[in-house]
């Protein structure tokens, strides 16, 4: 039996609420240096990164001392460091605290705002920002909410409890309830349940149904609808049973009612420019339902926010 690999605790500490960056240097390989597995592993970061942080003594090993610029390549050993991050536009909407307590955090969280650090969008995110606001660096994200989604996400203290509040989402313990606004057509009938197979490739932006057995189930039904223009507008109750990425959204277009600022369905658009937050999808996690799995709590949390285009069309239109 393959014993489990312990991976030692970071040296270092988190900066602006993002943790350090981890590599394990592969069991095997002909590179001779440190750096030379740098190098190749972090191509992409740029010409000259790699030295300019070895040099700078920024390359930690577990016992926090900095790798030297010819340390020799050691299979399995750990080494950290942080990424220099790039200037972020700041997301300027505030991140409501619904809920806390000594094991979980609950937010609001806002339009534009991604949930954890990924890609371009790292301390502009609601992982790091409440890592800093509320001085827990130890706060995890339990699930994921879309970056261009609005609504409520939760959050764990504790490392050792993360698994536990991950598991109530994997095994679909928690009742979500979303709220979209779309097109309303009078030709479709609902309520209904939608169910259809996704799938998301890795560098694809937009997810697509095919063909065969069902990954991804949402429940769709009509709020109210009024008239706006020539189609009017609905206000939808979306009840996912599972979490396929874009399940709603890729639902929702398959149905002929696309959210209204969708980037992505039913056409992909041209990148949106950072710091150009008009017009955001029109859609809300709006509720989050569960038994705490720690202390046994029945848990009803519900989003203050609204959804503009149905309060003030014209103004969401118009990118006000």
């Amino acid at each position: 039996m393959r014993r489990k690999t312990r991976i030692p605790p970071s040296p270092l500490p988190q900066r602006e609420g993002v943790d350090p960056v981890r590599v394990r240097l592969p069991v095997e390989g002909a590179w001779t240096t440190v750096r030379e597995h740098l190098v190749e592993r972090l191509s992409g970061a740029g010409d000259g990164v790699v030295d300019r942080m070895l040099d700078a003594g920024q390359v930690v090993g577990a016992d926090g001392r900095a790798v030297a610029p010819d340390a020799a390549f050691v299979p399995g050993m750990f080494v950290w460091f942080h990424r220099e991050p790039a200037a972020e536009v700041r997301v300027p909407f505030p991140l409501g605290v619904v809920h806390r307590d000594e094991h979980i955090v609950v937010v609001d969280k806002p339009h534009f705002l991604a949930t954890t650090p990924r890609g371009s969008h790292v301390t502009e995110t609601a992982l790091a920002r409440l890592r800093r606001e509320l001085g827990l660096p130890t706060l995890s994200a339990a699930h994921r909410l879309d970056r261009l989604t609005a609504g409520l996400v939760l959050f764990t203290v504790r490392p050792e409890e993360r698994g536990a509040y991950q598991v109530l989402f994997r095994d679909r313990r928690v009742r979500k309830e979303y709220e979209a606004v779309a097109p309303y057509d009078p030709t479709l009938t609902l309520p209904r349940t939608v169910r259809s197979r996704l799938v998301k490739e890795r560098g694809v932006l937009a997810a697509y149904e095919v063909e065969g057995e069902p990954n991804a189930v949402s429940r769709v039904e009509l709020v109210e609808h009024r008239e706006n223009g020539a189609d009017g507008l609905g206000r939808y109750r979306l009840v996912p049973a599972t979490g396929q990425t874009h399940q709603l959204r890729v639902h929702m277009n398959a149905l002929g009612v696309p959210i209204l600022g969708d980037p992505l369905y039913p056409v992909v658009t041209g990148p949106v420019p950072a710091g150009d937050f008009r017009r955001p999808l029109q859609l809300l996690a709006r509720s989050l339902e569960f038994t705490d799995p720690v202390t046994g709590a029945e848990h009803r949390f519900r989003s203050g926010r609204v959804l503009q285009a149905w309060t003030s069309y014209d103004a969401w239109a118009a990118g006000q």
